[in-house]
């Protein structure tokens, strides 16, 4: 939870009387636990773990923490900004978990994106007596998080909120900045959710959806509240959410590479490449889907005539995600989450091979993004953006499990991937 939340607590008898406070009722507590809620190809690799995977093995520093699943990365939200998702209800009991490496690797986890635009959806159901953090944890990460955790967080979404955490809220509502107190949202449904990020890509888990059917059912038919929408069927010349393959067969040339890429890549390779933090910062929700709108009613979009640089990397890196499959493949989900086991001599050769076996539309399309993502490291000493800072953008839109959504386990590898792509890229596509 970010920063500022994690205010100074002493012994004085405010926060004596925090700690008493009740958390979660006897029945809430007696949940069955979470039904697994990983892909086939999640579940081998899961297994994997304690058999030596490269990524987080069983004697890694933070493999404890790791397999709880408690903070997970799960894309981009409506907005273009990284989500991170923090699960209250996979914490396990105090004696079972080591918090100060779990606020280590919150930390890890965060530092990776907190020099982009990043939304925090923390779900609070499962916190209960016998696992809530103590309180000098909560003093010691107020002491731990700086500045630059807080600068860059658009957004805390509080979901299934108690009177715990909002009485918690409101004793401390003086210390906390008027600013960063108008990011704070509530979430009492999932569905509200919806407007903010597709809730089946954060692989929420099982007994917090049981939680929220089971507060639908308990209201009056008058008071429900309302459900996620139903997906609207595809416009006739839809372009978001199509596979490329459909893309490429409307297109009176057969062109490979998608209209939108073409917009988005011409216009930020003549007027980005020299921005600083190029694609680190979000845009306006209601330009996006106009945008969005637009392009999926065939009609013509010039980024020029809008002049705004921010807008277009947003556009891009959302029709990524947007895919119904990534641009990298399911089929290549294991081998690339396992590719940091591969030597160093033999990397290039073994990208060559994944790279051909792709249709030919997803290689196209890779070759031309990574052509240009070559270009804008090339000015990283102007925009910031290294090869390693763009894999850690592009790498969760490249490629995730079939359910949307991917372990912490999993995203270090794929980005780790994706730089060496960038690395290597003039001799992976020669």
């Amino acid at each position: 939870m970010s920063s500022e939340l994690l205010v100074e607590l002493g012994e004085d008898p405010a926060t004596a009387q925090l700690g008493q406070l009740k958390l979660t009722t006897i029945e809430d507590q007696q949940w069955p636990p979470d039904e697994s809620t990983l892909t086939k190809s999640e579940t081998d690799i899961s297994q994997r773990f304690d058999a030596g995977s490269p990524h987080l093995p069983w004697d890694h520093p933070f493999y404890d923490i790791a397999r709880h699943q408690i903070i997970e990365v799960a894309g981009d939200d409506h907005f273009g900004r990284k989500v991170i998702v923090f699960n209250a209800c996979r914490m396990p009991p105090h004696h079972q978990l080591d918090h100060h490496k779990l606020l280590m690797y919150l930390k890890g986890t965060l530092d990776q994106y907190v020099e982009s635009d990043y939304t925090l959806i923390y779900f609070h159901h499962g916190l209960t007596g016998e696992n809530k953090p103590s309180l000098s944890w909560l003093r010691d990460a107020y002491r731990e998080f700086d500045r630059k955790y807080k600068k860059n967080i658009k957004a805390l979404y509080i979901v299934h909120p108690t009177m715990f955490i909002k009485t918690l809220l409101f004793l401390f509502k003086p210390i906390i900045s008027f600013k960063f107190g108008r990011k704070i949202n509530y979430a009492s449904y999932l569905s509200e959710l919806e407007d903010v990020v597709k809730c089946e890509q954060l692989l929420i888990p099982a007994r917090v959806k049981e939680y929220d059917n089971k507060l639908r059912a308990s209201l009056k038919p008058t008071g429900q509240p309302p459900t996620s929408p139903l997906h609207s069927p595809p416009l006739p010349n839809q372009v978001f959410g199509v596979p490329l393959a459909i893309l490429r067969q409307r297109n009176p040339d057969e062109d490979p590479i998608p209209l939108v890429m073409r917009d988005t890549i011409s216009f930020l390779s003549e007027q980005g490449l020299g921005i600083e933090g190029i694609f680190r910062r979000s845009a306006n929700v209601t330009l996006v889907k106009e945008v969005q709108l637009r392009y999926n009613s065939g009609e013509p979009v010039s980024f020029t005539e809008m002049e705004d640089i921010h807008l277009a990397a947003v556009i891009l890196k959302t029709f990524l995600r947007e895919l119904p499959e990534p641009l990298l493949t399911y089929q290549l989900y294991d081998d690339i989450v396992n590719f940091t086991s591969v030597s160093s001599d033999s990397q290039v050769a073994l990208m060559k091979t994944l790279v051909e076996s792709l249709p030919e539309e997803n290689t196209a399309s890779l070759r031309y993004l990574v052509t240009f993502l070559a270009q804008v490291s090339a000015n990283s000493e102007v925009n910031k953006m290294t090869n390693s800072n763009l894999a850690v953008v592009f790498g969760p839109n490249l490629l995730w499990g079939r359910d949307n959504a991917m372990s912490l386990s999993a995203i270090g590898p794929i980005n780790n991937f994706t730089r060496t792509l960038l690395d290597q890229q003039h001799l992976v596509f020669t």
